[in-house]
């Protein structure tokens, strides 16, 4: 099964994540990525920017698009991994994130492919 783990946070998160250094905070997520690219469970991991986003609503039929969200907001989601486990692996591996103290981590199940 495949599991998204949703990684979130704000301004006070990243002061946290700083404070403890960031190479640290660096040094977890490569340790994470090799482990998970070595078991093969890994499917994809990336960090997501707030430059240039864009929040998209449509409203009787027409495209409502502001700038945003920014960090400031009370959470974004500020990265992802994608992994290929068991739920309790993955649960385990979310609680191992150096975010998982400060801001929540979602771990989400994968639903059947749109195109299928």
């Amino acid at each position: 099964m495949k599991y998204m783990l949703l990684i979130y946070g704000n301004t006070g998160t990243w002061d946290a994540l700083a404070a403890d250094g960031i190479e640290s905070v660096y040094d977890v997520h490569r340790g994470i990525l090799a482990e998970t690219r070595a078991s093969g469970e890994l499917v994809a991991a990336d960090g997501l920017a707030t430059e240039q986003a864009r929040v998209v609503q449509v409203k009787d039929g027409v495209a409502a698009v502001t700038d945003g969200p920014f960090t400031e907001s009370k959470e974004v989601l500020a990265g992802y991994y994608l992994l290929d486990c068991t739920l309790e692996r993955a649960t385990e591996l979310a609680a191992r994130l150096p975010e998982a103290p400060y801001s929540p981590i979602e771990v989400r199940a994968l639903t059947q492919p749109f195109d299928e």
